[in-house]
């Protein structure tokens, strides 16, 4: 495997939108909803996309590839000015905001690899160190006054591609807000155009999250209560934006990509309905969600108790949050872009879990918990938030980051498709990445990071669990 080695860095700018527009001439702030504060302090999220070229030379990205990239997201930035400012909190503020002000702009780093083992694994579903990644992605420059939205890292890896490394906060963008800039860049970028087409226009308007109760201020408070509790009581940093410290990837953690082919979603899809016959009369049986992100969370989580060598009387916390958007009554636009997802968590108890019939076990539980999210109200929403203000840090739920429907390998800036797109923050969140196939149409891919000896374990048992029929 890849020993990590620092880069070198040729490039730290800050990318404006056009000082000549007057748009970017004028100030805009953006409140954050309930929904953008209860990830105030969390990790921003972070994604690579490799893309392969492997007769790309270090003249033909500086002079080609790098200024198109750069002047495109110029010209994206000033349709996404909110994502160009920082998380702040004004004095005269109850809660942070988000500011943009004139010559505000995004970090952009850019770097160069000598490593071309590096790029191998980072495009590569192979098993690999998990810190590979690590160099490639930037960092958010938080400080307590402020902390920015979005940076960026674009790595060149001579003769075999270049990489876009994103750090995004999670109090200003949700997943599917953050795919949306990166492909309106990449649309920006591949047509050489100042235009973007109607799907890919933001909608920032806040005026939807509606909030007499104050679940926002809620919030922050349970937030403050948590850090001072860290800071061993004082209050001095209740209003800081810093986020809380990340935790440390484990040592001898390994990353590595699933594949789910259409096919092997529809056997899982039938041995869960031939299970279900066993057990019940299906027509008095409850009906069953077997959506294909069902179907492979379910699949996962069950190797993933087994890999974990759970004792049958053992628990684990799973969950996802789901864009809900569409699913508000009323509904908010596809294009909203800001955090708009709804909390779903359960328990699983291993024994079960284990069984012959795991997989149906478990799939019930997913399935009770997108359904009870087909249709949902900002009260509803309210109600979650609440509960989900002061985790349990004892037993953080087995998260998903990203989904199929985000067809992140449609990000195609005019140099081909990604080879591949990795959830590089899975490594301090323990949560299962998801995406839809790079390899099969009407596939999904998960990623994961564990331990070395429990990814070996996981691998087998999600490759020999999909030959059985």
């Amino acid at each position: 495997m890849a020993s990590t080695i620092p880069v070198k860095v040729v490039e730290v700018c800050q990318v404006t939108p056009p000082y000549e527009s007057p748009y970017s001439a004028v100030e805009v702030s953006l409140p954050l909803t309930f929904l953008d504060i209860i990830w105030l302090k969390f990790h921003p999220l972070e994604r690579i996309f490799s893309y392969e070229l492997t007769d790309l030379t270090p003249t033909v990205f500086n002079s080609e590839i790098l200024p198109k990239l750069k002047n495109s997201l110029s010209l994206t930035l000033l349709r996404f000015l909110p994502v160009a400012g920082n998380i702040t909190w004004p004095s005269h503020s109850a809660k942070p905001i988000i500011l943009y002000t004139p010559q505000d702009g995004v970090s952009l780093t850019v770097a160069e690899s000598n490593n071309a083992a590096d790029f191998d694994d980072l495009s590569s579903n192979e098993m690999h160190d998990a810190i590979v990644s690590h160099p490639y992605v930037p960092r958010l420059s938080a400080s307590d006054e402020k902390v920015p939205v979005l940076a960026l890292q674009i790595t060149l890896f001579p003769n075999k591609g270049f990489s876009i490394g994103c750090a995004v906060h999670h109090a200003a963008l949700d997943g599917k807000s953050s795919i949306l800039f990166m492909k309106a860049w990449a649309h920006l970028c591949k047509n050489s155009s100042c235009l973007l087409p109607a799907e890919l226009i933001p909608f920032f308007d806040r005026t939807a999250f509606q909030d007499p109760e104050g679940i926002d201020i809620e919030c922050l408070n349970s937030r403050s209560s948590s850090m001072n509790q860290a800071d061993g009581g004082s209050d001095s940093n209740a209003r800081s934006l810093k986020p809380f410290p990340p935790t440390e990837v484990e040592p001898n953690s390994v990353r590595a990509t699933f594949n789910f082919s259409r096919e092997d979603i529809k056997k899982l899809r039938e041995r869960i309905l031939s299970q279900l016959d066993k057990v019940s009369d299906r027509k008095d049986a409850e009906p069953i969600h077997l959506s294909s992100f069902a179907i492979t969370l379910s699949y996962a989580l069950v190797c993933l108790v087994k890999a974990r060598g759970l004792k049958s009387d053992e628990k684990m916390m799973f969950g996802f949050a789901a864009d809900c958007r569409a699913r508000l009554d009323p509904p908010i636009p596809t294009n909203y872009s800001g955090n708009c997802i709804s909390f779903c968590a359960d328990v699983l108890i291993a024994g079960p879990a284990m069984q012959d019939d795991g997989i149906l076990f478990v799939a019930r539980k997913v399935s009770e918990l997108i359904k009870g999210i087909e249709k949902t109200t900002l009260e509803v929403e309210k109600d979650k938030v609440e509960k989900f203000m002061v985790p349990d840090l004892d037993a953080p739920p087995v998260g998903v980051a990203g989904s199929a429907r985000f067809e992140v390998y449609g990000v195609d800036f005019g140099w081909g498709r990604p080879k591949n797109v990795e959830v590089t923050s899975i490594d301090r969140t323990g949560a299962i990445s998801m995406a839809e196939s790079k390899a099969d149409s009407g596939g999904v891919e998960i990623g994961l990071v564990l331990k070395k000896d429990v990814m070996g374990i996981f691998k087998n048992l999600f490759v020999d669990g999909l030959k059985h029929d």
